[in-house]
Formats: structure tokens, C-alpha cells, sequence
């Protein structure tokens, strides 16, 4: 099998982008524990819970999302694309409702917490890509 046809030309490349996505989570994880220390509405019991709410708000955003992106097209080309924050929150919400460990009191602190935790994941994929972009000599 021709690996570098798939994209898979290096092995160095699996390592890199595996770490990427470890490091990825963690410090979604450690986003998550930040927002429960700046907003009273948020709450996460431990760094194992901020783990498991991570992993599972990338889930939902990952499978959940585009569904609902694709439901209500109408509504968002409606406002202009501020109805995707407004997903965004609910997903957000969503996690914490399935979670014992993570909890968001209301759609308020959602969607406050939603912004920042993607403001956050901008930040951290920026950061990241520069981490794990090899150099040219």
C-alpha cells in the first residue's frame, strides 16, 4: 500500500498530529476549568470532568453541529450568522446537561461560556499549528 497517497507519508506526521490533538484537549480542558473560575454559572468538578466535557462538547460539535447548521440555515443567513452563537451555546449547554461533572446554570452563562471557550480554541489551534509546523532549514 502507497502510505503517501493517503497523506500519511511520514511517521513523524502521526506522532506530530496525535500530540497536536492531546494537547488540543488538554488545553481544552484547562479552558473549561478557567471559564468555571471566571463565571459562577460554570461549573467543573475536577480536571478529569473538564477532560470527559471536553471530549464531549467536541462531539457534539464534530456530529451534532453540522446537522443543526444545515436545519437552521434559514434562521442564520436570516441574522447574518449570529444565530450559529446561538447553537454554539446550546451545544454547550447540551454537554453540560448530559455531564454530571460540568454544569452550566443557564442559557446565559452558555452562551457567555461558548464564546470564550471558542475564542479560546482559536487561540490554542493557532497556537498549536505553530507548535507542530515543521521548519524548513
Amino acid at each position: 500500500m502507497n502510505h503517501s497517497a493517503a497523506g500519511f507519508d511520514h511517521p513523524a506526521r502521526w506522532y506530530s498530529e496525535g500530540m497536536k490533538l492531546l494537547f488540543k484537549w488538554c488545553l481544552s480542558a484547562m479552558t473549561l476549568m478557567a471559564l468555571a473560575q471566571l463565571d459562577a454559572g460554570i461549573s467543573v468538578d475536577g480536571f478529569g470532568s473538564a477532560l470527559i466535557a471536553a471530549f464531549v462538547i467536541g462531539l457534539f460539535n464534530l456530529f451534532v453541529r453540522p446537522v443543526l447548521v444545515v436545519l437552521t440555515l434559514p434562521v442564520t443567513l436570516l441574522s447574518l450568522g449570529l444565530f450559529l452563537f446561538v447553537i454554539n451555546a446550546f451545544l454547550f449547554w447540551a454537554a453540560s446537561a448530559v455531564l454530571e461533572g460540568f454544569q452550566v446554570a443557564s442559557f446565559g452563562h452558555a452562551l457567555i461560556g461558548s464564546l470564550l471557550y471558542a475564542v479560546m480554541g482559536v487561540i490554542i489551534d493557532s497556537a498549536l499549528e505553530r507548535l507542530f509546523t515543521p521548519r524548513q532549514p
